[in-house]
């Protein structure tokens, strides 16, 4: 039997939380951000000190001189060198690790290209730092042998930085899946034979048994009613806001909502075979088989990498065996000169820089983006599947028409009255949408007496000493006409019928209304090039009557969360790169699985915790902002890549020395780290272009 208090799928090889240990790796083989971020406050804590030590002569060389006068010549190196060990061993220690591992295993990536240059910067800066006298005067300056601590202590700070927002990013699921444990209850009321009544643990729970459940309570397990009747909130299924009626013979599932009656049902599925805990297994199995994203910086590091060293060892050897004396130490300066030209600042800021501030800008906007690498694949997105209810819809039942009866000769704000006062002292959201018509209109509602309410039947009360009774009219009924004077489908209408003294008076249609800023948003996303796709829950004639107007490219009505998911797996396996929009629970599978997730701010806590990229205003525009803002910041990363490599590319043939047979010139590694100072200083500068971006 599972043990549900570990996880309602069965799992048990997490915490109560749910949360994997703290230590496991997360992502790129790093632990979670937890471990990272303490390291990352110590590494920024003890580079600032550095920067101002390493830079603060050419700032401020007066305060300089009178700081360090009567101090040893050393003591400003020492200082560097005692605060840059610590970040570079201690809170870089995982990338260290990790760059053995791509040594080891020979799979060159950016830590290879990090570790490589920070190691060199840090190695050659202690060596000039013990044995500067011992290098030519060439390498000498008035302040002595330069120093690169600076480059080692800045690189891995910015480096953990990243790290931490990408383990962060890859860690959203296990969010979600808590969220989805806990819909389900702790606790179910069995029902003995003998009518007998006892609250249980969940996980005791077993097919065949008699369980109970009151209005307001969440369904234990999956079962079928044997008695009573009620109205439950299915939406973390559907999605769709109206609960559906229940009668004895109907199904129900684990973590709905009883929202009305009481009523007895038989579990049939309980444990890790319910719907719920198969939902739970779709969320991480999606998140298991989602590939790492094959970053650009990587896929150039796999060359780059080896060139580089290459390059060095090349240099070394041709500067001892052809240079001139001393020869080791102009080979080792060579070697070192290379490596710090090539040490990824510049490379290693190109990225998170870009994205940073991209993820600036959209939070400005309106869009709060949870996964850096989801603007990268938005970028490529030709393929935009989105949910109905909440997404395209304001997400709740709104009055859209009143078609008084033949012979009825009440007025149209009168019958809405009456209907709104009886439907007053009840919690049902169709009652609400009644009342919120009436309290629009300005309508003053008569109290209600005898107030009762029927699980599928409807409410009845005394209004004005008139009997009220509003029921769920049949849909096959007359021809309606909305309030506002257009036509309104019968198929995307609930239809309640409103009774007086007995006899019809008027049909109430209901309906889910379109967002205001729905059509313009979708007709943008057509002219970025993307297909729209709608995927709800809902029946076909409400799906059809929402997007036929909408101009929407295809409809998939009567979804499931596990078929919303198929779907999206279906499209990625014909090479598209999907975008999933949605803000229910039933669409927390297909968000997990799609290449780019976008939550509705107004949407639950488990779609916001599966999805990559959060709409705070639950506006279908902010996709559109969002695919702005992503295109834009791979645009800049793009040039920031280009730039970084632009300096590379000339720097690394000066530092091996190709002009010295022409001009006996050889590249100082000062003149090295200024080259590399300058591309990133260009890398930022650009980056920060996004700050002024119109979305």
């Amino acid at each position: 039997m599972p043990d549900h208090c570990s996880d309602p799928a069965g799992n048990k090889n997490t915490d109560h939380t749910g949360a994997p240990p703290s230590d496991a790796p997360v992502y790129m083989g790093l632990p979670d951000a937890r471990v990272l971020l303490p390291r990352f406050w110590v590494a920024l804590a003890l580079t600032l000190p550095v920067l101002v030590l390493s830079m603060g002569e050419m700032i401020a060389p007066a305060f300089f001189h009178r700081l360090f006068a009567g101090a040893p010549a050393a003591l400003n190196g020492w200082l560097q060198f005692a605060l840059t060990t610590p970040v570079f061993f201690w809170c870089g220690k995982f990338f260290i690790r990790r760059w053995w591992r791509s040594i080891r295993e020979r799979d060159t990536n950016m830590f290879t290209l990090t570790v490589t240059g920070t190691g060199a910067a840090y190695v050659y800066s202690t060596a000039a730092l013990l044995l500067g006298d011992a290098l030519p005067p060439s390498f000498q300056t008035a302040h002595g042998v330069p120093l690169y601590f600076e480059g080692a202590a800045v690189i891995t700070t910015l480096v953990l930085l990243g790290q931490i927002i990408e383990q962060r990013a890859h860690a959203r699921t296990d969010a979600a899946i808590r969220a989805l444990m806990a819909l389900a209850p702790a606790t179910a009321h069995l029902v003995h034979a003998d009518g007998g009544e006892e609250d249980v643990p969940l996980e005791t729970i077993q097919p065949g048994d008699t369980l109970r459940v009151r209005p307001g309570e969440k369904v234990p397990v999956d079962g079928a009613i044997v008695s009573g009747a009620s109205a439950v909130n299915e939406s973390m299924l559907t999605g769709e806001p109206v609960p559906v009626e229940k009668k004895a013979g109907d199904a129900v599932s684990a973590g709905t909502l009883n929202t009305t009656g009481a009523f007895l049902f038989r579990a049939t599925r309980v444990g890790r075979d319910t719907l719920l805990a198969q939902i739970i297994r779709l969320v991480e199995e999606a998140q298991e088989t989602d590939a790492p994203i094959a970053r650009l910086a990587d896929r150039v590091s796999a060359v780059f990498v080896p060139a580089v060293l290459g390059v060095s060892a090349l240099s070394f050897v041709l500067w001892l065996v052809l240079g001139p004396a001393p020869a080791f130490a102009h080979a080792l300066l060579s070697a070192v000169a290379v490596l710090i030209i090539a040490c990824p600042c510049a490379l290693g800021l190109a990225t998170p820089v870009a994205l940073v501030t991209g993820i600036g800008r959209g939070a400005q906007a309106g869009v709060l983006v949870k996964d850096a690498a989801a603007l990268e694949r938005l970028s490529s997105a030709r393929t935009l599947l989105i949910d109905k209810t909440g997404t395209l819809t304001e997400g709740r039942p709104a009055l859209t028409g009143i078609v008084p009866a033949p012979g009825c000769d009440l007025a149209e704000d009168e019958l809405l009255r009456l209907a709104a006062a009886a439907e007053a002292p009840s919690e049902h959201p169709l009652a609400r949408a009644i009342t919120g018509a009436a309290k629009a209109r300005g309508l003053a509602l008569p109290p209600a007496e005898n107030f009762a309410a029927a699980p599928g039947a409807g409410v009845t009360a005394i209004v004005s000493g008139k009997q009220i009774q509003l029921t769920r009219a049949e849909e096959g009924g007359a021809e309606r006409r909305p309030a506002g004077g257009a036509p309104a489908s019968q198929d995307s209408a609930t239809l309640v019928a409103l009774l007086i003294d007995g006899r019809h008076a008027a049909t109430l249609a209901l309906s889910d209304t379109v967002k205001p800023t729905t059509p313009a948003a979708i007709a943008e996303l057509h002219r970025l090039g993307l297909r729209v796709v709608m995927v709800t829950g809902d029946r076909e004639g409400a799906a059809r009557a929402i997007a036929g107007p909408l101009g929407i490219d295809a409809v998939h009505a009567g979804a499931t969360p596990a078929s919303k998911q198929q779907l999206v797996r279906g499209h990625q396996a014909r090479g598209e790169t999907v975008i999933f929009a949605g803000d229910g629970l039933n669409d927390a599978p297909a968000l997990a699985a799609a290449d780019v997730s976008i939550a509705m701010g107004a949407g639950t806590d488990v779609a916001m915790a599966s999805a990559g990229l959060v709409l705070v205003r639950g506006d279908l525009r902010g996709i559109v902002k969002a695919i702005h803002l992503s295109r834009a910041t791979l645009r800049s990363i793009r040039q920031n890549l280009f730039l970084a490599f632009f300096y590379n590319s000339l720097g690394i043939p000066l530092a091996a020395g190709l002009l010295y047979p022409v001009f006996g010139w050889q590249l100082n590694p000062m003149f090295a780290a200024a080259a590399m100072s300058l591309s990133s200083l260009s890398v930022v500068g650009n980056s920060l272009r996004l700050r002024r971006m119109r979305l």
